[in-house]
Formats: C-alpha cells, structure tokens, sequence
C-alpha cells in the first residue's frame, strides 16, 4: 500500500494532468463532505432539539395531568364532604351511615383508605390527633383544603391497613449506571393525600376527610397520563411513550418495560439524573439510559406538602426509531456524495485529456532536446490557447537553437571577469571585517575609559561637596549631645539613628573617594591568589554561618598577578557578599575558584546557584547607582567600584547568568 501512495505523489509533482485533476477533484473532496459533515451535523442537532423541545412539553403535559388529577381526588372528597346523605349522617349522628359511605367511597374511588377524622366534637369518630401528621393535615384542621404527595412509613401504612405494608414491599433491580445503594427493597409508599374540612353552619371545622391513593403499582395511573400524553399517532412506529412515578430514584409505577410483558418496577434512575432532579431540584431534558435502552427523557422532581423533594416525575420515549431514521438520512446524503465524486471524476479524466495533449507534447519535445535530439512540436489539431502556446514554443526553439551560439562564447568571457572579480572582493572583505573588528573593540574601551574618568572626577568632586556638611552635621551633632547631657535621653534612639547615617553618608563618600582615587604603580604589588582568597573566605565567615551558605573551592593557579591585596579584597567580599544575597531563604552554594587562563592572565570565578540576573539587566549592572536590591538594601556602587578597580590592574570583570540557574563573575587579571 505505501509504495502505491509513494508512485501517486510523484506522479501528481511531475504530471500536469495529475495536477489538473487534483485541483478539479480537491474541492469536491475537501469541501462537499465539509458541508455534508456540517449538514448532518445540523441535521443531528436540528434534530435532536426538536425531540428535546417534544419531550419537554411532554412532561409539562404530564405534570398538568398529574395535577389534575390529584385536585380531581380533592374534588370528589370535596362533592363526598357536602353530599346531603353524608350531611344528614353528621346531623343525626348515624356514624354506621356514615362508614358505610365511606367504604363505598373508597371503592369506587380506589382509594388506599379514606377516614372521617374527628376534631374533639365527634367521638366515635377517629381522632386527628391519632392520624399521620403532617402540614397539610394542620392546614385542612384550620379549614383549607389541601391534596399533595406524602411518604407513608411501614409504621405509617401498618396502622392504616396492614395489608399496605405488604403491598408496597418492593425488591430492588440492580440497573445500569444508577447510584450505588445497599439497599435491597423499597418498604415505603408514596400516597397522594387528599384532607377536605367539613364546616357546620357557623363556618366551624367539625371534622377532616382524609383520603389516600397509593402510588406504588398504580399502574391506572401512569398508564392514563400516558395515553393523554402519547395517543395515537403521536410516536412514529416503533417508539414507545412512557411515564413514571419515582420514590425518590426507585420505579414504584411505570410503564417502561423491563422485558416483554413486564414492567421494571424496582429498577433505579441514573446517578446524573438523580444527582440534577433530586440533588439540585432541576428538570432533566437529555437522552437517557432507561432501565435497558437509551430514550429521550424528561424528569422533573416531585415535592411533598411540605416542600421537600420526594420523588421524580418522568416522560420519556424511546429513541431508536428517530435514530435509524436519521442515520438512514445520513447514508442516504453519503451515497450521493460518493455517485456525484464518481461522475465529476470521471468527467474531468476525459476532459484534461483533451486540454492537455498540447502540453504532453510540449514535455516530449523538451526531453528531446534535453537528450540533444532535435525535434519539434508540429501542427496540432486544436486551436486553443494551449496549442498557440505551444505553436509559438516551436518558433521560439529556433530562435533559442540560433542564439545559444552566440550567449555560449559571451557567458565563458563572463565567468572568466567574475573569477576574478570575486577574488579579488572576497580578499578586501576579509580586511574589512577584521579592521571594523579592531575598530569596535578600540571604541568600546574609550567609551569605557571615558565614562570611568568622567565619573571618576564627578565622584570625587561630590565626595568632597558632601563631605564638608556631614562633618559640620556630625560636629554640630556632639556639641548638642555633650550641652543636652541627661536631657538628651528620651530623644537618644533618635539621635543614635542620626549618628547612623551619618556614619553610613561617610561610608559611602569613602567608597566614593576610593572609587576615583587613581592608583599608583608603586602600590601593586606581586600577589599569590590563593592564600588571599582563603583569607577572604575568614572576613566572611560569620555571613555564610548567618545564611546557612556552604562554600566550595578549587584554588588552582599559579602564577602571581600584579594587584593591590585590600582593593582585590574589597572587590572579592563584595561579589560573595552579593552571592549570599542572591541565594534562597534556606541557604546554598558558592563556589570560589583560580586558575592560569594563559601565560599572562590568571581568572578568579565566582559562582552561586542563586536567583539569577535578568537578562534585561546584564548590559547595566555595572553601571554606578543600578541595583536590584530592595530600597535601602544597597546602593548601587559595589559592581561599579569593584569594575573600576579591576579595569585600573589592567583587567576585566564579566558575568554570565540565567535566571534560576545563578550567576558567575569572572575577574581576569594580567599575570
């Protein structure tokens, strides 16, 4: 298969009528199933929506029903509650009558129990106080009638009518992605309670009808809601409209098939839609697993009289037909496609044929000649541009055979001056590129001594300015102190804070005066490193204790450089001093060594893993007063002092960093 695509594409390069053809065929292939993908996408969307705009209504409808039906219950207690045969019982106090009616009540309404309770006027009535409390119940005692779902305990059904217990007694189905449970039956029941008041002639409540339908296995209920819902003609054939009362997830009355004649009573909701409806109080409008297949769903939560959620609301058909009949719409669309790239391919072979003859031509004429064959194109049938094209190819071939002659004997006098010419220019850039060379290193050090003599004499000059006031400040200071005597004492920390910077103004003008002072030759001196630098590492030893800092060494030079040891000094604390600084809170590494870069330069490297310099701040880091320390942590002139002196022994400090990694100084000095 590889070697077939390998002969394809070196086809489609060297063959214009491949060329053609993929340029005829690729929009077909590209962009037809680019809409037919976007069309059966749409379609798929367009689609779906319709259903979930369909189902939605379906459960609103459902909802409606199920309303209607629980005040249709409330109704008829209502019509039962002011019937003269019951209003005439009450005034007799013919209670027998009055079981009688409420026996024939209940089963002609199938109701799960329907009782008289009595407020305290009525005695051989049940007392409500011994009924199933709840909120309704207190409301329909103070004369508002009320229908709402409840949730009966076994204890609760057991004192209604034993048999209840029994009846609602539902084993568990372990169903496909529901939540986890370790339950193995449900034993409650889900009632829809209806409490009417009965009134006497000054508007007083004298007792409440209290009726019940059991929801569990109430199979004439879902199945009526149903048939509202989905009647005939209403599915196309094949699909299958249900509804379901749900126990919190558990299917106590459905119509959903669990297999052939049996309905999946016992079977659970899916964990997400549990978690929506249940946990969040949102209806759910999606596809769905159901029991055993995948059906477009809608669930809402269901509440009792007291507002909590107790179970789920559920209509739902399946989903199979609607998707046969759209993947039969996709298969139809895909078999067009495939009939119409077909036809266009085989059209367009039969007409690049006939378009491109000219052009073969053309390409066998040149290979000859490409081979030293003479040959021409000739007459052609066609009249087209492409054979004017290839007419004039002609003409212009014989007019190339005369002049090729004449540029042969011109281009071998060109290539001879070119030789020469290019040698020559090759060996003046080479000078000019080492001369800008020389030029660029001789201008970047005047720029460098220039702008450390300027500063030099502009340090100096300030130093000595500044110096004049601080000792006059500082004079001014002891006389205040020594007249002040005892009474300076509330205000000493401020004037001990005053002496401070004072003392730290005189630092820095002596940095400064240091840092401009020229040296002299006589005071360089011949130096060993090494013994230098392990005396630097003792001036510094109570820092690295402080910072938890371990030090590393490799003192391997041998030569001695000319240099002035408390100058060298300075400079050495200043770059370890600056290494600590940049390390972490919890300590590091730094790692001090010497070596013989050559016969005449010795290199000391200073090197940490700290934090690292910024790029964007190397070019500027040894310009005097740039710090990248906190204010009042620094000020400025360590690098650029420390350079300065370097520069004065004839050497150089560089540094080279990342971010992270750490930072190295490097200080070359003439041996």
């Amino acid at each position: 298969m590889l070697p077939r695509w390998r002969s394809l594409l070196r086809n489609i390069r060297r063959s214009v009528r491949y060329k053609v053809l993929l340029l005829v065929l690729l929009p077909l292939l590209l962009i037809v199933p680019l809409i037919l993908g976007a069309t059966i996408f749409w379609g798929y969307r367009l689609t779906y929506e319709q259903l979930f705009i369909k189902v939605n209504t379906d459960l609103s409808v459902a909802d409606d029903v199920f309303r209607r039906l629980q005040q249709d219950y409330l109704n008829q207690l209502a019509r039962f509650g002011e019937s003269y045969a019951l209003r005439t019982a009450l005034e007799h106090g013919d209670y027998a009558s009055i079981q009688q009616q409420l026996v024939q009540l209940q089963s002609t309404q199938s109701l799960a129990y329907l009782q008289l309770l009595d407020k305290g006027q009525m005695a051989p009535l049940p007392d409500a106080s011994n009924a199933r409390q709840s909120a309704a119940l207190q409301i329909a005692l103070r004369g508002q009638a009320r229908v709402g779902l409840e949730i009966f305990t076994p204890a609760d059904l057991r004192q209604i009518d034993p048999r209840l217990e029994e009846t609602v007694r539902l084993p568990l189905v372990s169903t496909p992605y529901a939540y986890p449970t370790t339950r193995q039956q449900e034993e409650r029941g889900m009632m829809l309670r209806a409490l009417y008041p009965l009134r006497d002639a000054e508007g007083n409540v004298l007792a409440v009808l209290d009726g019940g339908v059991l929801l569990n296995g109430n199979f004439t209920l879902v199945d009526t809601i149903r048939d509202l819902v989905y009647g005939t003609g209403r599915l196309p054939a094949g699909s299958i409209g249900t509804v379901t009362l749900f126990l919190d997830d558990v299917r106590i009355s459905t119509n959903v098939p669990l297999k052939a004649g049996e309905r999946a009573l016992g079977t659970r909701v899916s964990a997400e839609v549990r978690d929506t409806v249940l946990g969040q109080g949102k209806a759910w409008i999606d596809r769905a697993f159901v029991v055993n297949d995948w059906y477009i769903s809608g669930y809402e939560p269901l509440t009792d009289s007291e507002g909590q959620r107790v179970g789920i609301l559920y209509a739902g058909y399946s989903e199979a037909p609607f998707r046969n009949s759209l993947w039969q719409a996709v298969s139809l669309l895909w078999l067009l496609f495939t009939l119409l790239t077909g036809l266009t391919a085989w059209l367009a072979i039969k007409a690049t044929g006939v378009i491109l003859h000219p052009l073969e031509k053309m390409r066998e004429v040149i290979r000859a000649i490409s081979a030293d064959e003479p040959q021409r194109i000739g007459k052609l049938a066609s009249h087209d541009e492409i054979a004017e094209l290839a007419s004039r190819f002609d003409a212009m071939l014989e007019l190339l055979q005369q002049r090729n002659a004449e540029i042969s004997e011109w281009a071998n006098q060109l290539e001879r001056k070119v030789d020469e010419r290019t040698a020559e220019l090759q060996q003046k850039n080479t000078d000019l590129s080492h001369t800008i060379t020389l030029l660029q290193t001789t201008r970047d050090q005047l720029v460098a001594a220039e702008k450390m003599a300027a500063l030099g004499e502009l340090t100096a000059g300030m130093a000595h300015e500044i110096n004049n006031p601080v000792a006059v400040i500082l004079g001014n200071l002891d006389v205040m102190i020594h007249l002040l005597g005892e009474q300076a004492q509330p205000v000493q920390p401020e004037i001990d804070l005053m002496l401070e910077q004072i003392e730290r103004i005189r630092a820095i003008i002596h940095n400064l005066l240091q840092y401009a002072r020229p040296i002299e030759p006589d005071e360089l001196l011949r130096t060993d490193l090494n013994p230098l630098i392990a005396q630097t590492l003792k001036l510094v030893g109570y820092l690295h204790k402080a910072r938890r800092v371990v030090f590393h060494t490799e003192l391997q030079a041998t030569r001695r450089v000319r240099v002035n040891p408390p100058e060298l000094q300075q400079v050495l604390v200043n770059l370890i001093r600056n290494a600590m600084q940049a390390l972490a809170a919890e300590g590091g590494e730094i790692s001090i060594s010497t070596a013989d870069v050559s016969d005449a330069e010795v290199v000391i490297n200073v090197r940490d893993n700290g934090c690292g310099i910024a790029a964007e701040h190397l070019t500027r880091i040894f310009d005097p007063f740039f710090t990248t320390k906190p204010v009042g942590q620094g000020t400025g002139l360590g690098l650029s002092i420390s350079y300065a002196i370097v520069h004065r022994y004839g050497g150089r400090l560089t540094v080279e960093s990342h971010v992270g990694v750490g930072a190295c100084f490097s200080i070359y000095l003439p041996g």
